[in-house]
């Protein structure tokens, strides 16, 4: 089967309910083209909304809602697709490709970061995402095969998404403070401080920074919440409590791979700001106006 056959071809079988809803047999909802229709129709009253209020997001909100179409598409074909042919070297692939996806939409998010960051950022996502691999999937899921694309690829793009959130977060935030504290930085080298431990307060400023997002979910999960890995596992028909479990782990881990890249790529970065005579420098683009 090949890939585009994938989206028109049913993955399971549907029973059509009374008022015209379609059910699959493992118990979740399918929509139809009517209720893909309404989603679309909720986009228009936004973007409407947005033009009447004069908010300046009405040409960029139907545009971004097309390309969300396209992409999510393209990425549900290509998973089933995946997913049919149940080979590690295809998982690792689409890793990659989702690994350096990651980087460009770090590099766009933070806010005035040097140039050339690049593969400090590849080097702190692929770490994570290897330490993602080795630890939930192989010690908590245990699926098997090891390298099961079922498993290991909404695992990864939940988490990549996660930590390329927390990591512009950091980056955004350690140069803005160290800009900000340039003369406190410049007098503790002044009087023997190494770049490091003049930079220690804003390493710890932004790290908590791209911890915060974290923290607030697993304060609200299950309570104010109910987070998205639980909702589709319920939605697609499977065990709420099952479900619950996947969704703890899936916070556990996100918050330790936070805590890990944001202290990866901050010990990568930090040396930006000074010279190789342990002067300080930094050099950021202009404010965005």
């Amino acid at each position: 089967m090949t890939p585009t056959s994938l989206l028109f071809a049913a993955p399971t079988a549907h029973t059509v309910l009374a008022d015209g809803g379609t059910v699959t047999d493992n118990g979740s909802y399918d929509i139809d083209l009517w209720g893909m229709l309404v989603a679309i129709l909720l986009v228009l009253v936004a973007t409407a909304i947005s033009a009447v209020a004069k908010l300046g997001v009405e040409k960029s909100l139907p545009v971004a809602a097309l390309r969300a179409i396209l992409q999510l598409a393209a990425m549900g074909i290509i998973l089933g697709w995946v997913i049919q042919q149940n080979q590690w070297w295809w998982v690792i692939l689409l890793m990659l490709g989702m690994l350096g996806a990651a980087v460009q939409i770090t590099l766009s998010r933070a806010r005035r970061i040097p140039k050339g960051l690049a593969p400090s950022i590849f080097l702190t996502l692929a770490a994570s995402m290897i330490t993602m691999v080795l630890v939930v999937v192989e010690l908590i899921v245990r699926p098997a095969p090891w390298y099961s694309p079922r498993v290991i690829l909404p695992l990864a793009g939940m988490m990549l998404g996660n930590t390329v959130s927390a990591v512009a977060l950091a980056l955004s935030r350690f140069f803005e403070d160290m800009t900000e504290r340039r003369d406190e930085v410049e007098t503790m080298l002044a009087l023997g401080a190494t770049p490091r431990e003049a930079s220690m307060t804003s390493i710890r400023s932004a790290m908590r920074m791209g911890l915060m997002p974290t923290v607030a979910s697993l304060a609200s999960a299950g309570i104010v919440t109910i987070p998205g890995m639980m909702a589709g596992q319920i939605l697609a028909g499977n065990d709420p409590l099952i479900a619950a479990k996947y969704q703890f782990v899936v916070l556990a881990a996100i918050s330790a791979l936070t805590m890990i890249c944001d202290a990866l790529i901050l010990r990568l970065v930090y040396r930006r700001c000074f010279t190789g005579r342990d002067q300080y420098e930094l050099k950021l683009p202009p404010a965005k106006s």
